[in-house]
């Protein structure tokens, strides 16, 4: 849109990237551990000459243990992060209530430190520090990086974490839950899920998609390989 005025540039802005990659980031890279991790134990399974049944039950047993694990320890890291957060914010809301003054001063001090004159950046702090909410959210953001009431779900990490690490698990056993009974099929579905997780985290970097479909497939491939050359070489017997 132009001003309409002769000789005035139009107003450009410009926008970025999301560089922490949004809900995209966890859920495939949660898809992607599950796939490369029961894909390598399928393949050690079936690599020690195993039966259908053996590494069908071996698959769907790392799809459980890695998913409730992949939850509990997202929830208990969430959950430990959360509340040391909550323990720090309440610190600084007693400390706003008891000493408003100093607080004041000390966030006209972090803008200062920021490149604002001291008179601005103590007109600012005033401003800021009438409403203790306000106040409140200001020092924790500055302080502690983090918004009081804004913090992540455990639960919600948790279930995130366990649903797609479940997704990419289940990839490389449904060709033997549908009958197969050699590793091949669930090579080659291992293999388009491998390719297809690295194109999409492409989509959070500045790499062409076919390179982090190649650069993920090459390292599922690598760890399936070696697992299965541990199975052929310890076996079943």
């Amino acid at each position: 849109m132009t001003s309409g005025k002769p000789g005035v540039r139009p107003e450009r802005h410009h926008q970025h990237r999301d560089v922490t990659g949004g809900w995209l980031r966890p859920a495939v890279f949660g898809a992607m551990d599950g796939l490369v991790s029961n894909f390598a134990l399928i393949a050690g399974i079936a690599g020690g000459q195993a039966s259908q049944r053996v590494v069908l039950l071996a698959g769907l047993a790392g799809l459980a243990a890695g998913a409730f694990s992949m939850a509990a320890g997202e929830y208990i890291s969430v959950a430990s992060q959360s509340e040391l957060a909550e323990a720090e914010i309440e610190v600084e809301r007693r400390e706003l209530a008891r000493h408003p003054g100093a607080e004041e001063r000390e966030l006209a001090g972090v803008f200062e430190a920021r490149g604002v004159d001291p008179d601005t950046a103590a007109e600012v702090a005033r401003q800021l520090s009438r409403d203790p909410d306000d106040a409140l959210e200001v020092h924790t953001k500055e302080e502690l990086g983090v918004t009081p009431g804004e913090l992540p779900s455990p639960v919600l990490a948790a279930g995130s974490s366990f649903l797609s690490f479940a997704v990419g698990a289940m990839l490389p056993v449904l060709p033997y839950l549908l009958g197969a009974s050699t590793l091949w099929p669930a090579a080659g579905v291992a293999a388009l899920g491998l390719f297809a997780a690295g194109a999409l985290v492409s989509r959070v970097t500045a790499r062409a998609w076919w390179f982090g479909g190649t650069r993920q497939l090459a390292f599922g491939a690598a760890a399936a390989a070696i697992t299965y050359g541990v199975g052929a070489l310890i076996g079943t017997g």
